[in-house]
């Protein structure tokens, strides 16, 4: 197989590769700005090249000056990034992003575009990761060290678009170098997919609950599909659009997800609940509904004075969660005993329903042990201190 055939394949099917670097103001996304962008862009093995100077609108450092030979005076007079933004935007659009330490490069570009308006989640391959990976006995891996390790023929460096046709050069260099059943794995390893499903993105994700809670995956149209709950949210939503998919059902759910909801639950019993609760509203296709006997009751009695509350405390850091139960229904979670009381209030006037899976999972925690305390007794106490 021909390294530009190899190439083609490797870049995720018939999606195609950029390689790209930038020069920069200096480190930091959020004080200093982008000065070039260079861009090589490959598509069934063939290259064409693109580059723009851009006025960063702030002085360039003289080191950075000196390293790169970006000069105020170059800078002056051309676009800005929100000037070369919709173009850029449209030629990196649905490809491989290929940089060296990606993450600099990504988090630039996406903080630029972001302050244009456009929301950038490229798909990543860091070509460090990838050269510590194939070459895991080699001690250097900065694009100096893949220059002099591979031979690489530098037309400048230190300029975006020179430095952007190394990684491209090196690109092409790896087939004859690595097996290339271990360059695929690879490949497909070290890609990190930040959109990963319809809006959904691993930035968006990063913000979900790191402990307890629930959450709901929705199709198209919003059409419910898929109801859970983790002791780690964060980690769990990711694995079901990113990780392994053990099953047909699992890979056909993941091909529908547009949209996730998350709620933290503060521990697992406020899982339990919530996950009850959400299966029963929203009825997702690829939840099995739970099954009533001829045994379950349509009704019980409530073997409490009132309302109770179930003190959670989730591992990772958080106040303390109240969940509040009357007659057999959950009332949701709250803060402090004087929401508690708001709460059941507010549920005794709407004529809360009997709830077969608050029941069912109660019951369960109350015949183990499970302590409550009646909200009377914490609203008595709340006052007692306040006095």
């Amino acid at each position: 197989m021909s390294d530009t055939l190899l190439s083609a394949e490797l870049s995720s099917g018939d999606v195609p590769l950029v390689f790209v670097d930038l020069e920069t103001t200096g480190g930091s996304v959020g004080e200093h700005r982008i000065t070039e962008v260079g861009v090589v862009e490959v598509k069934d093995g063939q290259a064409t090249r693109w580059s723009s100077l851009v006025d960063p609108q702030q002085a360039i450092p003289p080191f950075i000056q000196q390293l790169t030979g970006i000069t105020d005076a170059m800078v002056r007079g051309a676009p800005t990034f929100a000037e070369i933004a919709p173009a850029l935007f449209e030629r990196l659009s649905g490809r491989l992003f290929i940089a060296h330490n990606a993450s600099f490069d990504r988090g630039f570009l996406r903080a630029e575009f972001e302050r244009a308006g456009f929301a950038f989640n490229p798909d990543v391959l860091c070509t460090v990761r990838l050269s510590r990976a194939l070459f895991p006995a080699e001690k250097r891996h900065g694009l100096d060290a893949l220059v002099e390790r591979h031979a690489l023929m530098p037309a400048d460096r230190h300029r975006a678009l020179a430095d952007a046709d190394l990684l491209w050069q090196f690109w092409q260099r790896l087939p004859r170098l690595v097996p290339e059943e271990m360059l695929a794995a690879q490949v497909e390893r070290l890609t990190r997919r930040h959109r990963l499903a319809g809006d959904i993105t691993d930035d968006l994700i990063d913000t979900a609950p790191a402990g307890h809670g629930v959450y709901a995956f929705f199709g198209e149209n919003d059409v419910p599909l898929y109801v859970g709950r983790s002791v780690r949210v964060r980690q769990r939503v990711r694995s079901h659009l990113s990780g392994e998919r053990r099953s047909a059902r699992e890979q056909r759910m993941a091909q529908q997800i547009r949209r996730v909801e998350w709620q933290a639950t503060g521990g697992e019993l406020g899982a339990l609940f919530v996950e009850a609760r959400w299966i029963a509203q929203l009825r997702p296709s690829f939840n099995r509904m739970p099954r009533v006997s001829r045994q379950d009751p349509a009704d019980a009695p409530w073997p409490f004075d009132g309302a109770v509350l179930v003190e959670e405390h989730d591992a990772s850091p958080g106040q303390p969660v109240l969940h509040v139960i009357d007659r057999w229904c959950y009332l949701g979670a709250v803060a402090s005993a004087v929401q508690a009381a708001s709460v059941v209030a507010a549920s005794a006037a709407a004529d809360a329903p009997f709830e077969l899976s608050t029941w069912r999972i109660l019951q369960s925690r109350l015949e183990k042990g499970l302590r409550v305390l009646p909200l009377q007794d914490r609203v008595a106490d709340g006052l007692t201190n306040a006095v």
